[in-house]
């Protein structure tokens, strides 16, 4: 019995990697590298660096709790074992919920901006747009009609970007310019931390692992490795693909092609072919980004909806079982991409994410004699957390009020209709 239920499982250590990684990579260096120059300058690769160790602090939890209690649920599953089923929990489970609709809004413009390179200059400002709502459209549809294909095509998906990431890295080295890399002043320790807080959207990916945990082969084993072999690697990646775009691309010429600087930065040794290559990586990338977040996302609010944190609409396992829930999804998904620009969702993601990791490690301490954690790296997770979140809220309070008051009103909202939804139809 033992050997039939382990050939059951589907996804083994690689595939689970593979699930992290594609989740990661697609945010950090395709959607925010440009923003995130913007505000550090040439040593970003340090914000990525930073950014990195914030997040495997969080991974230690992760891999604890999810060795622990191996749940389709992923951070779900934590924070109800750490606070209960009650409003806290709920509440940070409904702003997971929101976190996942804000990375895919993310995914989805910054696929908009690299499509909308090949169209005439005159129009890239629509083209984004109308590109962003396609591609969610599509993959709307494709988890409709079949999402254990797309589960299968991940990994392949996953190798495709990650190659020729490295690729354009290894050649970039070889033509980087040493004066761009130069730095004539003390770099601004507070604009990296900015650079570092706004990054960190980049590597939140990895805890949609935990969400395929009841897929995994041998998962108190393999879900640990998986965690910190695809968040290492993804650091390795973002720090040698970040020094190659600023040491090939000035900062001003980065400002100006902020949106796709990944792929203006290729152009410069090798030309319109280099630039067609990473726009068409850069799609692959994100694609696969919203395919893995669509997967593990759909656990989410299965779970939450089994829990009695939302409606009964959304208690179905996968999206195919549960139109409602993917529509709903899709369609707070596309308001984003109407009414807001791709600086300020990716603003919204990291910080609602750095809340939700704050909260996970939270509920850890209430749960570390059982995990067998050390409990001062607990501490250090929530701090790392804490102090960036603070951090981007001050950014955004100068340069965009706007955001840092639709952030606060969707937090806000996420326990206010916990509350409310619990008072009113109290579910078990």
């Amino acid at each position: 019995m033992k050997n039939e239920a382990s050939s059951k499982k589907a996804i083994g250590l690689w595939s689970a990697i593979s699930i992290g990684i594609g989740g990661m990579i697609g945010a950090g260096i395709f959607a925010v590298l440009g923003i995130a120059t913007n505000i550090v300058g040439n040593v970003v690769y340090l914000s990525f660096i930073l950014g990195g160790m914030i997040a495997l602090l969080s991974t230690y939890s992760y891999a604890k709790l999810s060795s622990k209690y191996p749940s389709a649920g992923g951070p779900v599953e934590f924070l109800i074992r750490g606070f209960g089923g009650g409003v806290l929990s709920g509440g940070f489970n409904f702003l997971l919920y929101l976190g996942y609709v804000f990375v895919l809004a993310v995914y989805a413009e910054a696929f908009g901006s690299y499509a909308a390179t090949f169209l005439p200059p005159d129009l890239f400002k629509i083209g984004v747009d109308v590109f962003a709502i396609l591609i969610i459209v599509i993959f709307t549809l494709i988890n409709f009609v079949g999402p254990k294909a797309v589960g299968r095509s991940e990994t392949l998906i996953v190798g495709i970007k990650v190659a020729i990431l490295l690729i354009f890295a290894f050649i970039g080295f070889f033509f980087i310019k040493p004066a761009l890399l130069s730095i004539s002043a003390q770099p601004n320790l507070g604009n990296i931390f900015i650079g570092a807080a706004l990054l960190f959207l980049g590597y939140e990916g990895f805890g949609l692992i935990t969400n395929a945990a009841e897929d995994i082969e041998e998962p108190r084993k393999n879900i640990p490795r998986a965690l910190y072999i695809s968040v290492i690697l993804v650091i390795l990646i973002y720090l040698a693909v970040s020094v190659a775009v600023v040491g090939n691309l000035s900062i001003p010429e980065i400002s100006k092609t902020a949106d796709y600087a990944l792929a203006a930065a290729a152009a410069p040794f090798a030309g319109s072919i280099g630039f067609t290559i990473m726009v068409l990586a850069a799609l692959f990338s994100t694609s696969s980004a919203i395919n893995a977040t669509l997967y593990g996302g759909a656990n989410v609010s299965y779970l939450m909806a089994k829990n009695g944190e939302l409606p009964e609409v959304f208690n179905r396992k996968l999206w195919l079982e549960g139109k409602e829930g993917l529509l709903v999804t899709s369609v707070l998904i596309i308001l984003l991409i109407f009414f807001l620009n791709l600086s300020s969702i990716a603003m919204m993601g990291s910080a609602a994410f750095l809340i939700i990791y704050a909260g996970v490690n939270f509920a850890h301490l209430k749960l570390y004699q059982d995990t067998g954690a050390n409990k001062y790296i607990i501490y250090l997770a929530i701090l790392g957390c804490l102090f960036s979140f603070l951090v981007l809220a001050y950014y955004e309070a100068y340069n965009s009020p706007l955001t840092l008051i639709v952030l606060c009103a969707a937090v806000l909202f996420s326990f206010l209709f916990e509350w409310i939804y619990r008072k009113f139809h109290p579910r078990t």
